[in-house]
């Protein structure tokens, strides 16, 4: 059996690395003699003068000798082209002879710029399990080196074709400490994002089925569930399948960016807004037109729409309330007058992100159904969490997919956050996340922070919400590498790596952990605490 790296690959298949190339790591390992070493999804960044080069492998095959082979995996269909075989993506092609030469040439030369490894023999092959190539003479390709549906069976066998067995070279070690350390090898973390979110998808997906299933009239149901249980799901179901069944579902949530998010996700035929966006439309049917210039505008609103009558054309067949521990008593009397009699009604919550100190409001007469069990964040976040929370609140750490422990850092003064931030970056780019899977978080609003009105950070550029929204009233973005938001802002997103920053608080005492929980809860994958000096000797105090 061959050796392969990384160590502990076995499991990420149960947690969500890219399946198909765990199957075939698992017929490489399984298939090759002993003196064979596989390297699963190795890639490397690097600086060519002025621009960035960027290069990836599949599979690398080591020999006993230190001879390398390249196996370029393509899954799916290939076009069969003039110019050769072609991988198809969305937006894009390509040739895929082009990118295994591009790769075997940018592995050759730095090896040769070691200038310590003595020559070694390199060589590649593609493998395409799913696809037979009906003209091998035509692919591009040497068809030796083509290992296609066809021939999946014989992988192996032509892999030590390719590299025959040779004694042991002085190269050998060298070629292994390229490998593992200057290439930097990791598992292949965007792989390892995509299919993260199918699992907790899948799992957390659960809600939204038995949920449903619960019959009872009138349908009042009040879900009181903790962050990543599942209820954003929930909430999608109920809207979709009222949207399949010819009627009209209404969702109304408090947090703008959280409304624009969930409009984006449900199909056609609802409406799906704030609070304060539903009182907006119903002032705009009636035909007036609000003034937010005025200092009490929102209190005129909320007044004025409460004072209209609700038209057939705001009356709906289902009713879902998200973020209910931020709707008040008069926001809910509101909210309901737009259900008809018959509709079903689904109220959502989670008291442990009530960041506006509201007291909890009534829905006398309403079924409850509670489910703490948290599926997205990773297990060393909701295990920190826990040991914060009080005696008399517990949430379950659900989530199958393994993460890294949480990283926390201190600072002194602004210029120490700001290093810390950028610390931070490096951090999340080293794990292997890229820009778009990051998210920094600010403890404050905008008011306070000293992050939300920059926008660049050393070579970091920073993308934040302008507070404009364009025709179709999308909210409009600076330009900008990351995305920075408050945590007041991101309530109800997620992102893959969160650095969640800014965290002075002056005394650990519930509304800081409420904030806490909100902004940890973000990340379903990476967490980075930044603290100021003080908070970070109250929050580890706590902790031990």
């Amino acid at each position: 059996m061959a050796r392969s790296l990384p160590d502990g690959w076995r499991e990420l298949a149960v947690t969500g690395a890219a399946q198909r190339e765990i199957e075939t790591l698992a017929i490489l390992a399984d298939g090759l003699p002993d003196d064979y070493t596989v390297y699963h999804a190795v890639h490397w960044t690097g600086i060519d003068g002025r621009y960035a080069i960027y290069g990836e492998i599949d599979f690398a095959v080591v020999s006993l000798a230190g001879d390398l082979l390249l196996i370029e995996q393509k899954s799916g269909f290939l076009d069969e082209t003039a110019d050769g075989l072609v991988k198809q993506y969305p937006g894009k092609s390509k040739s895929v002879p082009v990118q295994i030469s591009r790769m075997l040439s940018q592995l050759r030369g730095k090896l040769a710029g070691r200038g310590d490894i003595p020559s070694v023999h390199t060589d590649a092959l593609l493998y395409c399990p799913d696809y037979t190539v009906r003209n091998p003479e035509t692919a591009g390709l040497v068809p030796e080196r083509i290992v296609d549906a066809s021939r999946r069976g014989q992988l192996c066998q032509i892999v030590q074709r390719l590299l025959p067995a040779r004694e042991k070279t002085p190269a050998t070690t060298k070629v292994h400490a390229f490998l593992r350390n200057l290439i930097q090898l990791d598992t292949d973390v965007s792989a390892l994002m995509g299919h993260a979110r199918d699992v907790v998808t899948r799992v957390s997906g659960g809600l939204a089925q038995w949920a449903r299933r619960l019959e009872f009239e009138p349908f009042r149901l009040r879900v009181t569930g903790t962050a990543g249980s599942g209820k954003t799901q929930l909430a999608l179901a109920e809207f979709r399948a009222t949207v399949e069944a010819g009627q009209r579902p209404l969702y109304v949530c408090f947090n703008r960016p959280l409304a624009d998010h969930f409009r984006r996700i449900a199909p056609a035929g609802g409406v799906a807004c704030t609070y304060h966006q539903l009182c907006d439309q119903r002032l705009r049917q009636a035909g007036e037109t609000p003034d937010f210039t005025l200092p009490d505008a929102f209190e005129r609103l909320q007044k004025r729409a409460a004072e209209l009558a609700v038209s057939d054309a705001f009356l709906f067949d289902t009713l879902i309330v998200d973020e209910g521990q931020d709707i008040s008593e008069p926001w809910r009397d509101f909210i309901f007058r737009h259900a008809r009699p018959e509709a079903r009604m689904l109220w959502l919550e989670d008291p442990l992100q009530n960041l506006y100190g509201r007291p909890p409001t009534p829905l006398p007469g309403w079924v409850t159904l509670r489910t703490q069990s948290n599926y997205r964040s990773p297990r060393p976040i909701v295990e920190l969490l826990r040991r914060l929370l009080p005696g008399d609140l517990d949430i379950e750490a659900a989530s199958p997919i393994a993460a890294d422990e949480i990283e926390i850092l201190d600072y002194a003064d602004t210029q120490g956050l700001f290093a810390r931030v950028k610390e931070a970056i490096r951090l999340c780019y080293s794990a292997g996340f890229k820009k778009h899977d990051l998210a920094i978080i600010s403890y404050h609003g905008r008011a306070q922070s000293h992050l939300l009105a920059l926008d660049a950070l050393g070579q970091t550029s920073l993308r934040h919400f302008t507070g404009a929204y364009d025709l179709f009233g999308q909210p409009v973005y600076s330009q900008g590498d990351v995305l920075v938001e408050s945590v007041y802002r991101f309530k109800g997103q997620a992102a893959p790596a969160v650095i969640f920053t800014e965290i002075d608080f002056a005394v650990l005492d519930e509304q800081a952990v409420r904030k806490l929980f909100v902004g940890a809860t973000r990340s379903s994958m990476k967490l980075v605490l930044i603290l100021h000096q003080k908070s970070a000797a109250g929050l580890l105090e706590r902790l031990h």
